[in-house]
């Protein structure tokens, strides 16, 4: 088995903290490389990241890596957010442009993800090994395929060590992104992203607003068993399981899986991987 990371986002209220605890406890033993941790939808949840972070270092023995991101906040707010996270042990970081949380005005000093990976560079050296993210199926306000490619080669270019994909099920579009990315002189590993299938209504919503493409194939396999969560999920995780398959034997250096916060669809994923 390749090696595996999983993504957790912060919590917001005490249910939602002893959701992430059992997830990240049942997860742990799958013996992780490491796990991320996001801001939350829209960066709305910034604030509660470190304190996620410092809970899956010290409750879970995880070697936690934190999504940053640059938007609305000051060169200053940024660099006491990285000096706080190497207070804490962090190595590795998921530098992201982000998104502007709703009812911010200001989009930051920092308008790229690649301006964050170079300010984390100048600022830290090489204290911290950055992952950055890309996109197979094309992020959905890129002018086009190529200029994609460019902004991604960008990012690796200042300073970035590795990156991860958005999720999608067509593992075509991943090797041809990652073929077109060694041609443009790309050499860092570029890390599948894995979604599991635990509600599919939610899974449309997320695809429709991040530009993932659902195969006609799948939502007919999908729509056909109803309101049959279970079917859902067990057709979902073969599914799931197949495409990481084919990752894998395509030379796809890890996985890295976005669990929401839930450990059950990833692990009926990894049930039938082992």
């Amino acid at each position: 088995m390749i090696p595996i990371s999983f993504e957790f986002y912060p919590p917001k209220t005490e249910d939602q903290r002893t959701q992430l605890d059992r997830s990240a406890k049942r997860l742990a033993g799958h013996a992780p490389d490491y796990v991320s941790c996001t801001f939350g939808a829209g960066g709305s949840t910034l604030s509660h990241t470190p304190e996620t972070v410092r809970r899956l270092k010290q409750h879970h023995a995880l070697d936690a890596a934190p999504h940053v991101s640059c938007v609305g906040g000051s060169r200053a707010e940024i660099r006491a957010l990285l000096e706080l996270y190497r207070t804490l042990g962090c190595r590795r970081l998921v530098a992201l442009r982000g998104d502007l949380p709703s009812g911010m005005g200001r989009p930051g000093d920092l308008r790229y993800g690649v301006d964050l990976v170079a300010f984390i560079r100048s600022e830290f050296g090489d204290a911290f090994h950055i992952e950055v993210g890309c996109y197979p199926e094309v992020h959905p306000q890129a002018d086009d395929a190529l200029a994609d490619l460019r902004h991604f080669k960008a990012k690796v270019d200042a300073g970035a060590d590795g990156a991860i994909t958005q999720y999608f099920y067509n593992v075509d579009a991943y090797f041809h992104f990652v073929e077109a990315a060694r041609r443009a002189g790309v050499e860092v590993p570029i890390v599948p992203g894995v979604m599991p299938v635990s509600n599919f209504a939610q899974l449309r919503r997320f695809s429709e607003a991040c530009g993932a493409e659902i195969p006609r194939w799948m939502q007919r396999q999908m729509t056909a068993h109803g309101d049959d969560a279970d079917a859902i999920r067990e057709l979902g995780a073969d599914i799931v399981a197949r495409l990481c398959e084919r990752l894998i034997a395509g030379g796809a250096p890890a996985l890295h899986f976005y669990t929401l916060n839930l450990s059950r669809p990833t692990q009926a994923v990894l049930a039938r991987l082992a």
